[in-house]
């Protein structure tokens, strides 16, 4: 199994993506010769035509490049050396393979984890940082903002404990009144006909 990687996908790579090429499917992607015979190998066709337009990957957002030249994406790390080409020829050998692909699952355990860390430490902070920017938003433009109901004020001087002193109030018995039910005339005026509980 060779491992191809997209051309611009690590350092003004227009790519992120790894192309794992085996032996017997060399066909795979898009591979493109210039008259120098320098070979540039494209994973999907995005790559290609970016490159076709010659736009410059730094100021590509989704690129690899452009992560790393605002600082989103390790740049100095020793992971990263294993994915430099070696263009040392050596005799294939079973074992030799085996123990290769074993260390390149362990150094892209590593990478993820190292990855990880990276990130974590690069959001540290973010969050009180937005926060701040939201407060400044509310605060230049509080004029925006719904006014506050009659009803929702006195809402909120309800919550506030008032300090009243204890007085006696008489109570008076109010007579309750019957309900009547009346039926209208035909010539006008009103017929008293039930009393209703």
């Amino acid at each position: 199994m060779r491992v191809e990687i997209s051309y611009l996908s690590l350092e003004g790579y227009i790519c992120r993506l790894l192309l794992w090429i085996p032996s017997e499917l060399t066909g795979a992607g898009i591979t493109f010769v210039r008259n120098d015979a320098k070979q540039f190998k494209f994973c999907r066709s995005k790559c290609h035509k970016n490159f076709k337009m010659k736009r410059n990957p730094r100021k590509l957002k989704w690129t690899k490049a452009f992560r790393k030249s605002v600082g989103k994406e390790m740049t100095v790390d020793t992971t990263l050396q294993f994915a430099a080409r070696r263009n040392i020829p050596v005799r294939y050998d079973r074992n030799l393979v085996s123990a290769t692909l074993k260390a390149m699952q362990r150094v892209s355990e590593i990478r993820a984890r190292r990855e990880r860390v990276f990130f974590k430490n690069r959001m540290a902070g973010n969050k009180e940082r937005v926060r701040a920017r939201n407060r400044k938003l509310v605060a230049e433009n509080e004029h925006l903002l719904p006014r506050q109901r009659a009803s929702e004020t006195m809402a909120a001087e309800m919550e506030e404990p008032l300090e009243v002193e204890a007085m006696e109030v008489p109570v008076q018995k109010v007579k309750e009144k019957k309900k009547v039910k009346q039926r209208m005339k035909v010539g006008g005026g009103m017929e008293d006909n039930m009393d209703v509980d």
